[in-house]
């Protein structure tokens, strides 16, 4: 340990012949894996919290959303706060609130109090992808480099995505084993190794301005009535989608009546939160979030709508049924770090595409009556999808974002991500509004598979994909 302690040591005096040794990718990995498996390893507990808790399951949706919603804010929030005050500090103060968190739900006797655990566990997680990728790019300019070595992103890709997909059979696993209240104490020990290992290998932020570290400095450079507003609107936003079908008229309204005032805001300032102009302008950006919003769509809904079918038609168990999709997350995982250390994007991009549009059809095909492997085989070309997806957008993410706002832009493309997975929970409950059936399951394959195609002919006709790869 004293030598790993020496080593990132040296690496932050910037005389490190590796500047990204273990030592500085390891504490950034376990931070960016923190939100997808809290994003779904709560999915398995959701009945034994409201048997409990003597609460209706349906209620305990609001541990779901809750999540969705803080990360969906906090996401680029926490990447501006990361390229203001330091992004070390703000991985940090992100560990300790998941840590909070993971305490407060370990001991809540109420669904309330699940709840603000869950919300300070989202903001706490939300943390850390943004600011990984300013240490990154920071890390990365320091040692003269276009780009980081290919593994690095594809370390986080791994962290990020493919651990989403091993939450559901951890999830069931844990809570099969040890109870509900497992779900949120995980948390503790995780966020103890990440903090340790944060504090030592972690070279610390660059000495701040103090003449422009005032509270009122600070609340103008980060722009916050900005966030406040895109906060606002956000939420309205995430609200309405998760009430559809029923269409929520007062979250409709609460979104335009807060959208249009903020959109004002941020086109008169020289430096806003969020820059439509410079977002408008930057087409392979906007593309790359378009992209990785729908594909999401699909790899949720398999992850999400696949295992409702699997418990309704099929009658299996949650702990099988989250099994059966842990093939998706070996997959992804396996071929993350091949793929990402040739840096591609453009390939990766319409390999995406075409699997997402394979295992769209495949599972238009599947019925009640299909072979465990038939599912097994669906769930694994979605493995392959979501690899591609995260390996060649999270490149085309680094590459397109402009170096001081990479942060900003890092939260932004998980943003998009999540709204494809809010999309996705409500794509499937219209399908299974009458239960989750084989028709319905076509449906949402035939929704999949035009989403599918979209991403298709994003990826195809874009001609800035071509150069945009740093081998």
């Amino acid at each position: 340990m004293r030598a790993a302690t020496n080593q990132a040591e040296t690496e932050a005096r910037g005389h490190s012949p590796k500047p990204f040794a273990w030592t500085f990718t390891t504490p950034l990995y376990v931070g960016s894996s923190l939100n997808p498996i809290n994003s779904s390893i709560i999915a398995t507990a959701l009945v034994p919290i409201a048997a409990d808790l003597h609460v209706s399951v349906g209620s305990t949706a609001a541990l779901v959303s809750s999540l969705y919603l803080a990360s969906a804010v906090a996401q680029p929030t926490a990447g501006k706060l990361a390229e203001v005050l330091g992004a070390r500090r703000i991985f940090l103060s992100g560990i300790v609130l998941v840590l909070v968190g993971g305490v407060i739900g370990g001991l809540g006797q109420s669904l309330a109090m699940l709840t603000v655990a869950r919300v300070l566990v989202g903001i706490g997680t939300s943390a850390a992808f943004p600011c990984a990728m300013v240490l990154i790019r920071r890390r990365a300019t320091e040692a003269g480099l276009d780009a980081p070595p290919g593994g690095v992103l594809g370390g986080i890709a791994i962290a990020g995505m493919a651990t989403a997909a091993i939450g559901p059979p951890i999830g069931g696993l844990l809570v099969g084993a040890a109870g509900w209240r497992w779900a949120f104490l995980i948390n503790i020990p995780v966020t103890a190794i990440a903090l340790a290992m944060t504090v030592r290998w972690l070279p610390r932020d660059p000495a701040r301005d103090h003449a422009r570290t005032g509270l009122r400095q600070v609340a103008d450079r980060i722009d916050l009535l900005g966030i406040v507003g895109f906060a606002g609107s956000m939420s309205a936003l995430v609200i309405f989608l998760m009430r559809l079908p029923q269409v929520e008229w007062i979250a409709l309204a609460a979104f335009v009546l807060v959208a249009a005032p903020t959109v004002v805001w941020e086109l008169r300032r020289p430096a806003p939160f969020f820059d439509f102009r410079s977002l408008a302008a930057n087409g392979p950006l906007t593309r790359t979030y378009l992209r990785q919003a729908l594909t999401l769509l699909g790899v949720y809904s398999v992850m999400y709508g696949m295992t409702q079918w699997m418990e309704a038609a099929h009658g299996m168990s949650t702990v099988t049924a989250g099994l059966l999709l842990l093939p998706m997350g070996a997959v992804s995982a396996l071929l993350s770090r091949p793929l990402a250390s040739r840096n591609l994007v453009r390939g990766p991009l319409i390999a995406s595409a075409i699997t997402m549009l394979i295992g769209s059809a495949g599972i238009m095909l599947l019925t009640s009556h299909s072979p465990v492997i038939a599912i097994v085989l669906v769930s694994l070309v979605f493995g392959i999808t979501s690899a591609t997806t995260t390996v060649g957008n999270q490149t085309a993410l680094y590459l397109a974002a402009p170096p001081d706002q990479i942060g900003t832009a890092s939260g932004l493309f998980r943003t998009f991500g999540y709204l494809g997975t809010i999309t996705s929970a409500v794509i499937g409950s219209i399908v299974f509004r009458d239960g989750a059936s084989d028709h319905g399951l076509h449906i949402l394959g035939i929704v999949l598979v035009a989403a599918g195609f979209a991403v298709l002919l994003l990826t195809v006709l874009d001609r800035r994909l071509s150069s945009t790869s740093t081998r």
